[in-house]
């Protein structure tokens, strides 16, 4: 065969595992998530109950919560509801711009833990502009995925992406299925000014070369981590990706915010106070600070010994979740409920949505149901965040996490620690990015080369 017919082949292929990649990773099973009514749910810090007042079922159906009678069913299930979907949820996208120094216009296959982390950091400037309680004022009208809808969706797409690749064209053509339109509603003053930061969130993290957080300058900040476009990244990794991101943004309502990573399971309190303070009298000029601290719960598997530690920290308020997943799929952890724990999860590929267009829809960006997974099948790689507006505000948060880590750690040592002190005074240098100095990114790397790019995905 010819050098023109090898690649005419191999363009045949490039085609076909293209639109594969199109349907394998939009194709979701309706599953039901099952609630305990006798047990608490926390999310986020907040705790909910599914309690009744008469006899009946001991679980609840997410998301059928419709379908059960209004007097049977008490607590604040519907609360839950809204505070979940308010979240902001990031997946996998395609027919994004290139990425630069690639051919990838998709992140399928590869980019489930920068997702997830652009999920922890969204949560995080959540906190810091709209405040824990904000709740979008849509999510009561979003309605569950249903199985009809997502199934004649992926089917249009296979089609459509099957016969562009017969004909060639790169832009795969899906009639899209009509959602009921969102109910739009009357909004104060204040609903209208946390509406514009809602949606200014989202567009920070939106998959174009120029949004501070998105797909596109995340990559081009790995190139310092020795990964490229199409790599996975580990939960250690994407920490320092994060806080780099969060430097060089010039965003006029971002420089009140900034990001310190632990190292080797160490937060030194000189450090984080260099990083919210200017000078050494900063008092209320201080900025906020997103503590990011990866660790390991374990060898292989997770240690059960630290599952009470990982509810205790789920149970706080400022905090803002975990980057984690279990092996080779990477989840955001949000809250639990008993021995499992509630996720949302990135593996759906999704249209990209352009940001700069006026009102552009928010609807994919909110997950309208929860997942829940055992303890036991979670991943022990993982990074937890946590929120501190101000000084006075990280050394509560320090000594309350102290107080949790020696109450529930029953190993010798716990799974991090606060230190008074810069680290430079305990000949621990400073981690400029993802350098090579830094073992916990060392060991993360060699133990991700054992699998490959198309092993960390959700088939």
């Amino acid at each position: 065969m010819d050098a023109t017919g090898i690649d005419e082949v191999e363009k045949l292929k490039s085609k076909f595992k293209s639109a594969w990649r199109n349907v394998k990773y939009s194709w979701v099973l309706k599953t039901k998530t099952h609630f305990s009514r006798n047990s608490p749910v926390f999310l986020l810090g907040k705790c909910y109950h599914f309690k009744s007042e008469e006899p009946t079922e001991h679980s609840v159906d997410w998301p059928e919560f419709c379908l059960l009678d209004d007097e049977v069913l008490s607590g604040n299930v519907e609360e839950f509801r809204k505070d979940f979907i308010s979240r902001i949820w990031l997946t996998y996208r395609e027919e994004f711009p290139q990425i630069e120094g690639s051919t990838w216009t998709t992140d399928c296959g590869w980019g489930c833990t920068l997702r997830t982390a652009q999920m922890l950091l969204a949560q995080g400037l959540i906190l810091h502009l709209l405040g824990r309680a904000w709740v979008w004022s849509d999510a009561p009208h979003v309605e569950s995925s249903e199985s009809d809808s997502w199934t004649v969706h992926t089917a249009r797409k296979l089609a459509a992406s099957f016969e562009a690749s017969l004909t060639g064209e790169k832009q795969i053509k899906v009639i899209p299925v009509l959602n009921k339109p969102v109910q739009k509603r009357n909004c104060v003053d204040n609903e209208t000014a946390n509406e514009v930061y809602h949606r200014k969130i989202i567009s920070w993290f939106a998959d174009c070369p120029l949004a501070p957080f998105g797909l596109h300058h995340l990559t081009e900040l790995g190139k310092n981590c020795g990964k490229v476009a199409g790599d996975w990244y580990g939960p250690a990794v994407v920490a320092h990706l994060l806080r780099k991101a969060v430097e060089q943004t010039l965003e006029p309502e971002l420089q009140g915010i900034t990001i310190y990573v632990a190292q080797d399971c160490t937060v030194y309190h000189a450090d984080v106070f260099d990083k919210q303070c200017s000078s050494s009298s900063c008092g209320k000029n201080s900025k906020a600070v997103l503590i990011l601290v990866p660790v390991r719960l374990g060898g292989e598997k997770p240690n059960m010994e630290y599952v009470d530690f990982v509810k205790g920290v789920l149970s706080l308020e400022y905090c803002v979740g975990i980057i984690g997943g279990k092996p080779k799929q990477s989840y955001y952890f949000l809250g639990f409920q008993d021995d499992s724990l509630i996720y949302m999860d990135p593996h759906y590929c999704q249209s990209f949505v352009d940001v700069s267009i006026k009102d552009f829809s928010l609807e994919s960006f909110h997950c309208p149901s929860p997942k829940k997974m055992p303890f036991k099948k979670m991943d022990p790689s993982c990074t937890f965040g946590f929120y501190c507006r101000d000084v006075e505000d990280f050394e509560r948060i320090a000594e309350e996490l102290t107080k949790i880590l020696k109450s529930s750690s029953k190993e010798k040592y716990p799974l991090f620690t606060f230190v008074k002190g810069h680290s430079k005074d305990f000949d621990c240098p400073s981690i400029s990015v993802c350098e090579p100095g830094d073992l916990s990114l060392a060991v993360e790397d060699k133990r991700l080369k054992n699998f490959s790019t198309e092993d960390f995905v959700l088939l």
